[in-house]
C-alpha cells in the first residue's frame, strides 16, 4: 500500500509540498543520531527524502499498513549515507517492501563435496540484486524507541542503513553485486579504497576469532560483518553514521576514509 505522504509528493514537486514539519521534527527526535546533523545537513536530508518518498513504492507484507510516519521514518535513514552523494545512487530499484517482523527466507549452499544443502535463515533486512529492499518494521521501530535506541547507538546497529549502504555497494558493480566498494571515480581511490578497508576487515576478523577461540576481548562491530567484505562494509557504515564517536575510536583509519566518500572530503 503506498502510503499518503508519498501519493503527495508523486504529485507535486518537494518544493510546493514539502513533508510536514510537525512529521519531520518527530522523524529526527526518535532517531537522535540525524539530529547531530548540521542545520543545513537537516534540511538536505528532509530535501532527499521528499525524494525518495516521490520516487519509491512502499508496500506492507502480511497485511502491514505503511503509513507516513513508517515510510519517513525509513526514507530519513535510507538518505543518510547518499546525503553527500545524491539520491541518483538508488535509482535503479523502486520497491522497499516491510514485513510486521523477521523474515524466514529460504537458502541453499553447496559443500565441497558438491552437495546441495538447504537451510533457513532469519532476517531483519534484505537487499535484493535488480529488485526492492525488504525490512522487519519491527527492527527499523526497535532503533527509534528509547532503550532499544540506546542499545542499537551503543552497538552501532541500524538495519535501514546496512540494507541501503548494499544498494550503494551494488551500484558500483556491473554485475549489481554487492562487493565491499561502493562507486569510486578512479582506479587510484578504488585502490586505495581496497587497500584500506581489507586491511581493516583482516583485523576485524582476526579479532573476532582471537574472541571466540581464546576468550579476548571481543570487537565492537557486530560479529556478522566477518561473513565478507560486502557484509563488513555495510556493518561499518552503519556503525559510523549511529555512533560515530566509538567508531572513530575503534577504526580511526576507516573513519578517513568514510569521511573522505560519504562526506565528499577526499577526491572521489
Amino acid at each position: 500500500m503506498l502510503n499518503g505522504l508519498a501519493k503527495l509528493l508523486r504529485r507535486f514537486t518537494a518544493p510546493q509540498r514539502p513533508i510536514p514539519e510537525a512529521l519531520w521534527q518527530q522523524t529526527l527526535a526518535s532517531y537522535p543520531f540525524l539530529t547531530r546533523l548540521s542545520e543545513p545537513d537537516q534540511l538536505q536530508l528532509k530535501h532527499l527524502s521528499s525524494q525518495f518518498l516521490a520516487s519509491k513504492e512502499f508496500s506492507g507484507a502480511h497485511q502491514l499498513v505503511v503509513t507516513d510516519r513508517m515510510a519517513l521514518a525509513i526514507a530519513a535513514q535510507a538518505c543518510l549515507p547518499v546525503l553527500h552523494l545524491g539520491i541518483r545512487y538508488y535509482d535503479e530499484f523502486k520497491g522497499i517492501v516491510l514485513h510486521p517482523g523477521p523474515m524466514l527466507a529460504r537458502r541453499e549452499a553447496r559443500d565441497a563435496a558438491g552437495v546441495v544443502h538447504g537451510y533457513s535463515e532469519v532476517l531483519a533486512g534484505e537487499a535484493m540484486e535488480g529488485g526492492p529492499v525488504t525490512l522487519s518494521w519491527q527492527d527499523v521501530a526497535a532503533s527509534g524507541t528509547s532503550d532499544a535506541l540506546a542499545d542499537s547507538m551503543a552497538r552501532g546497529y541500524n538495519v535501514v542503513i546496512h540494507e541501503f549502504v548494499h544498494k550503494l555497494d551494488m551500484h558500483s558493480s556491473a554485475g549489481g553485486s554487492a562487493n565491499g566498494c561502493p562507486p569510486l571515480p578512479s582506479r587510484a581511490a578504488q585502490a586505495h579504497w581496497q587497500v584500506t578497508m581489507q586491511a581493516a576487515y583482516a583485523a576485524f576478523k582476526e579479532k573476532l576469532a582471537m574472541a571466540e577461540r581464546f576468550g579476548g576481548e571481543p570487537p565492537w562491530l557486530d560479529a556478522y560483518g566477518a561473513t565478507s567484505p560486502a557484509e563488513f562494509f555495510a556493518v561499518a557504515s552503519e556503525a559510523y553514521f549511529v555512533n560515530r564517536e566509538q567508531f572513530k575510536h575503534a577504526f580511526s583509519d576507516l573513519t578517513l576514509l568514510f569521511d573522505g566518500f560519504y562526506l565528499r572530503k577526499a577526491d572521489f
